[in-house]
């Protein structure tokens, strides 16, 4: 019998958890967001009405390709961009894909500078790049999980092709000194790439400002519908596709395009534009009511990522002698989705290597949590929330051997400390 069905007779169906929860609160909004019932209407008629190929040339195409162009100017107006920057994806995987070794086999060979914080789809692309003798650098971060734009510069020589670093972290939230970043990359005539799929709709972008050259993103992290992405390149930014066919997407990214998506995204990318000043305050005010509200009433629990340079969304914690997954089951037994990191690693066993990267040990790393909220999370929500999270931190440790193990440490330091 395999880990996953072991998981499911223990946790019983979802309609008997959801049945005996008392209430349902989802803050798991960094694994991905409900779409907005605005993105579902302009969906609607693109499956039906309006579903013709984007590339025939009779009237039926045309509509699709002129709802695409919409859409495509609604994603590049979120980060000031130029329409035709934009290239669609099936995700934030993808882009990054493209973005990375799209730069490395155009070049044929080099030197790639990276973090060791990123998301998987960057990681695992650079990884692959070394197996085809590509060399890549993997800069550390602080105890907070920010990179040093020194550092960066310093890494660079006469072979970089490439400078990749997130925007955001999106399992700890951190938001990475980028414009600066970037600064570096323009000077040294050097391509720059941010996988912003966790900040985008949240923090403003602007990729002029910025000096970023490719960008990666994803709909359904802004409510927008699973299965697709944009990735914004530079004019002048040339990158070799990985992908060939019909020369779609100005031959980088062939393929029938996912019309009914593609608009939906736009519609999420317009939505998130016109509410983001609404929108940010909501998510800080509810941030911080949950951080300090957590850290200051459960005995050893500890606030992960930089204390103010993260996501408006993100709230990261560990608790001493806590099992992540434990946890997680837990909570999900209150009505509470929560996750302990990236929804994209939660099924390997191994501790998440940003924990690792900022320097917890094993076991700290896997007593995490990450909570992240969204726009449709309310201030009852959050205070269910803090009224539930000691609870269970409580019961847990009841039966921890690893919280008797610190109490009795921690009490004879105390004794030490008499005599």
């Amino acid at each position: 019998m395999n880990l996953r069905i072991i998981k499911d007779e223990k946790m019983g169906s979802v309609e008997e958890k959801m049945k005996s929860a008392k209430k349902r609160v989802y803050l798991d909004h960094a694994a991905t967001t409900p779409v907005d019932p605005a993105v579902v209407d302009a969906m609607l008629p693109y499956f039906t009405r309006f579903y013709g190929n984007a590339s025939s040339l009779h009237a039926y195409g045309r509509e699709a390709h002129n709802a695409m162009d919409e859409a495509r100017k609604n994603v590049a107006e979120l980060i000031n961009a130029e329409s035709d920057e934009i290239i669609f994806t099936a995700g934030g995987t993808e882009s990054d894909n493209i973005a990375i070794k799209g730069i490395a086999y155009k070049k044929k060979k080099g030197y790639i500078i990276t973090s060791s914080i990123e998301h998987p789809a960057v990681l695992e692309t650079c990884r692959a790049l070394e197996r085809e003798g590509f060399e890549v650098t993997y800069l550390p971060v602080d105890r907070f999980g920010t990179v040093y734009p020194s550092n960066v510069e310093s890494a660079i020589n006469d072979e970089t092709i490439l400078i990749s670093i997130m925007h955001a972290n999106n399992e700890i939230g951190t938001i990475q000194p980028i414009k600066e970043i970037a600064k570096i990359a323009s000077e040294s005539g050097i391509p720059f790439h941010t996988d912003a799929v966790q900040s985008a709709g949240k923090v403003p972008i602007d990729v002029r400002r910025m000096n970023i050259d490719l960008l990666s993103l994803s709909s359904h992290k802004i409510y927008g519908p699973k299965g697709v992405g944009a990735l914004y390149i530079r004019k002048g930014v040339r990158i070799e596709p990985i992908i060939h066919g019909g020369g779609h997407e100005r031959g980088l990214r062939s393929s029938t395009e996912n019309i009914p998506g593609i608009v939906g995204f736009g519609k999420a990318c317009e939505l998130a534009k016109k509410r983001m000043d609404k929108d940010v305050p909501h998510l800080f005010k509810l941030r911080d009511t949950l951080i300090p509200n957590t850290v200051n009433t459960i005995e050893e629990s500890y606030l992960n990522g930089h204390p103010k340079e993260r996501l408006p969304n993100n709230a990261h914690f560990r608790f001493t002698a806590i099992e992540g997954e434990s946890l997680i089951m837990s909570l999900d037994d209150e009505g509470i989705a929560a996750s302990t990191g990236s929804a994209c690693s939660s099924k390997k066993l191994e501790p998440s290597h940003v924990l690792m990267a900022i320097g917890l040990n094993e076991v700290e790393a896997h007593g995490s949590l990450r909570l992240t909220l969204g726009r449709e999370n309310t201030d009852e929500e959050v205070e269910y929330v803090l009224e539930v999270l000691p609870e269970v931190v409580e019961r847990l440790r009841e039966i921890s051997p690893l919280w008797k193990k610190e109490f009795e440490i921690e009490r004879w330091r105390k004794e030490m400390e008499k005599r």
